[in-house]
């Protein structure tokens, strides 16, 4: 066994079967399949299902993917290291983060990073929730992470270091039933047609709050698409509940927006694997933790 067959057996999985990944690797699908055949050979096991066009992995499989991750991330660990003796002139750093922390803090992070390291690449990952944060960087998908949660999740296979809390607002059309003014009661929302994310994030659990609360707030638009939500806004199909992230671009593009009484917040925090981490991510981790203890507490 050796880690170039990890990183294609990874890349199997990664891309859901073998063309894809073959593509990925930029080699011929048959190559790809001996490589694998031939690690399946090293461990005397199958990791694979192979249902014609169709990969499913054994349990074998399953139980291989945590420590190949870890296998090919010590390896490139090394190498950054290595690069990174003469300066962080070259490199690169995975991210994982949910769509709203990507907006604000995260792209400041990045530009702030960039700036002073223009040689490194950066690579965000999407994770549509808290638990496919941590999963990410628990699993080395990525090295770091960036979720939103009502309250910080509990999570002892990783490091969690907090950032900021954000505000929950209410966003409405401009021509909708809400003008500028101090914050909205939430018992302002009733009857309101609501726009609302998928559940498992922070700002559906507070729009299940308020409905729970006995406040009459009908779901018009339940959508996993986040990005989705504020032009569902302004076309004026609803109201929706949003992190205080989307307030720059809500109010250039003339939306209304409004604070909440009483007020809900969102605690961000940034996620690291446990143990090493390369030059690269210890660099942003360093700054982002700076940046953050340097802004006024909210």
């Amino acid at each position: 066994m050796d880690v170039r067959q990890l990183e294609y057996f990874l890349a199997v999985v990664d891309n859901g079967g073998f063309n894809r990944a073959a593509g990925a690797l930029f080699m011929a699908q048959p190559s790809l399949s001996q490589a694998i055949r031939t690690l399946e050979k090293d461990l005397g096991t199958s990791l694979f299902h192979r249902t014609g066009r169709r990969v499913v992995l054994t349990e074998a499989g399953k139980a291989l993917i945590g420590p190949a991750r870890q296998a090919v991330r010590s390896l490139e660990v090394a190498r950054e290291s290595v690069n990174a003796a003469q300066g962080l002139r070259t490199g690169r750093i995975t991210i994982a983060s949910m769509p709203s922390p990507a907006i604000e803090p995260l792209s400041t992070m990045i530009q702030n990073f960039a700036r002073r390291h223009p040689g490194v690449d950066v690579v965000l990952r999407d994770a549509p929730v808290p638990g496919a944060v941590i999963e990410m960087v628990r699993n080395g998908v990525t090295e770091l992470g960036l979720l939103s949660d009502w309250e910080r999740p509990t999570a002892p296979e990783v490091d969690l270091h907090h950032v900021e809390r954000q505000k929950l607002v209410v966003v409405a059309p401009a021509d909708g039933p809400f003008a500028p003014g101090p914050p909205l009661p939430r018992e302002r929302l009733a009857g309101q047609r609501l726009i609302a994310g998928e559940r498992g994030t922070g700002m559906r659990r507070l729009v299940e709050e308020i409905r729970a609360s006995g406040v009459d707030v009908p779901i018009a638009v339940e959508t996993d698409h986040r990005v989705a939500i504020l032009s569902l806004v302004l076309k004026g199909v609803g109201v929706a509940i949003l992190a205080e992230a989307w307030v720059p671009l809500a109010l250039r593009a003339g939306a209304v927006v409004r604070d909440l009484d009483p007020p809900a917040t969102l605690d961000l925090a940034l996620v690291s694997r446990k143990g090493w981490l390369s030059p690269v991510a210890e660099e942003f981790l360093t700054m982002a933790k700076t940046s953050a203890a340097e802004r006024p507490r909210r």
